[in-house]
């Protein structure tokens, strides 16, 4: 029988689970947070000519916030998994679609570029839909959390070569 001084107190898995599932899903609120606190439309976006299906700009905070949940979620369901090498790449490419991101705020709204922005976002797009393809055969359900993202995204895209075209702003 062990004793009290030699007992090892063990988290439960379930423990464990909500844990990460908070970790997940703060991660990726975290990056809409930061994105949000330091790359705001202001005065230049603004000023833009926009198209006709441009939404209000009270729109966009509750579809990202719902968005990053979604990705956390989508996220933690693939780090439950047992570990593998496929879980491993799923996790990984997770990592590089969220660094993406990270990326088109700064490039867009931080250095005006709406070329520049267009490339990021372009690459976003193909991330998104590898992290879909990686979790896919993990956890249908963790890619399909992925599918309104992807949607989202490729409307964003399509409003970035709309502002680019209307405002006829070629920078790289």
């Amino acid at each position: 029988m062990n004793s009290p001084a030699h007992s090892v107190t063990r988290v439960p898995t379930a423990t464990i689970r909500w844990l990460a599932l908070a970790g997940w899903v703060g991660l990726c609120v975290a990056v809409g947070v930061v994105i949000g606190l330091f790359f705001k439309p202001g005065v230049w976006y603004a000023a833009l000519e926009k198209p006709s299906f441009n939404p209000p700009p009270w729109l966009f905070a509750p579809v990202w916030a719902a968005l990053y949940i979604a990705m956390g979620v989508a996220s933690w369901r693939i780090w439950c998994l047992p570990f593998s090498v496929e879980r491993k790449q799923a996790l990984r490419q997770f990592i590089v679609q969220l660094a993406l991101n990270a990326a088109w705020p700064p490039v867009f709204f931080g250095a005006h570029s709406l070329g520049g922005g267009l490339a990021v976002i372009v690459l976003l797009i193909l991330a998104i839909a590898a992290t879909i393809q990686r979790f896919h055969p993990l956890d249908k359900p963790a890619a399909w959390l992925l599918a309104p993202y992807l949607a989202w995204v490729s409307f964003a895209t399509l409003l970035n070569v709309a502002l680019l075209a209307l405002n006829g702003k070629f920078e790289w």
